[in-house]
């Protein structure tokens, strides 16, 4: 009698290997790196204060940390305060600074930005740019001053006018610079594509020149906003008028460094927000 074989069982099947899966960061591991990172950041402001605190025990005439401190709660007590002459209110100071800082930074954007990818991308704008840009860049922003005042004297207030066109001046130059830099590394693959494609002058701007040198145009941006920002205290302190570097200078006349120091955390800290807000736009456009 004959057997019949039993079928052979069915191989298993078969499943496809799943790429592991990174862990998820831990919250803890997070928020201590935070945790720490306060926690050295105060450290490195009382060592600051203890300094301060110890020139102030060492020299008199400077104000301690608890009576600058009270000086900045009357200073924000009534910021908008708007007397007579030159009592203003710090949130005025404050904004009529800003105002000018915006207005000769802009210019400097509007001006820098064609600029510096013109004289990235056009080898001969290169050579006539050039030696200009390397004579007028070195020069101290405020021995432009003097040139605008004179140019813009006459009714109407020249001062104000001069400090804003002494901001674009000192601030035009990193702009082009970062911004030419960024325009003349465009990789040969990209060049290439574009004479493949038969890109016109606009598409090959728009397309490849603009978007590879636009995180070199925002860190031109920064830098600018960085030389404006310190530059304005100094124009200011020989304008006159209302503006914080203003402020300085008449608080030093008037003997009260408590205000000066305040004023100086003041422009710090204004700094820190702008520069912080374009080292976010880098990240954005350039992550």
């Amino acid at each position: 009698m004959s057997t019949i074989a039993s079928p052979l069982p069915a191989a298993p099947a078969l499943r496809q290997a799943e790429p592991p899966v990174p862990p998820p960061i831990a919250r803890t591991g997070r928020a201590r790196t935070v945790a720490t990172g306060v926690a050295l950041g105060a450290v490195g402001f009382a060592c600051l204060v203890g300094i301060w605190a110890a020139i102030a025990a060492w020299k008199p005439a400077v104000p301690d940390p608890g009576a600058t401190l009270d000086q900045l709660r009357e200073l924000l007590r009534d910021p908008f305060h708007d007397g007579a002459g030159n009592d203003k209110g710090i949130a005025i100071q404050l904004r009529g600074t800003l105002g000018r800082v915006f207005k000769g930074f802009g210019l400097a954007a509007l001006v820098g930005v064609p600029l510096g990818l013109l004289i990235g991308a056009w080898r001969p704008a290169f050579r006539a740019a050039n030696p200009v840009i390397q004579l007028l860049r070195p020069v101290s922003p405020l021995a432009w001053y003097p040139i605008w005042l004179t140019i813009f004297a006459g009714p109407g207030g020249a001062a104000p006018k001069a400090a804003v066109w002494t901001i674009f001046i000192t601030s035009l130059w990193p702009t082009v610079i970062n911004t030419a830099a960024g325009a003349s590394s465009v990789p040969v693959d990209q060049r290439n594509v574009s004479q493949v494609f038969r890109f016109g002058r606009l598409a090959y701007l728009r397309h490849i020149l603009v978007p590879h040198a636009l995180p070199s145009i925002v860190t031109g941006l920064r830098l600018s906003m960085g030389i404006a920002w310190m530059v304005i205290v100094a124009v200011e302190m020989l304008s006159g008028g209302v503006g914080i570097g203003f402020f300085v200078w008449d608080s030093y006349n008037a003997f009260n460094l408590a205000k000066v120091i305040c004023a100086i955390g003041i422009i710090g800290g204004v700094g820190l927000l702008l520069d912080s807000a374009f080292l976010r736009l880098g990240k954005v456009v350039a992550p």
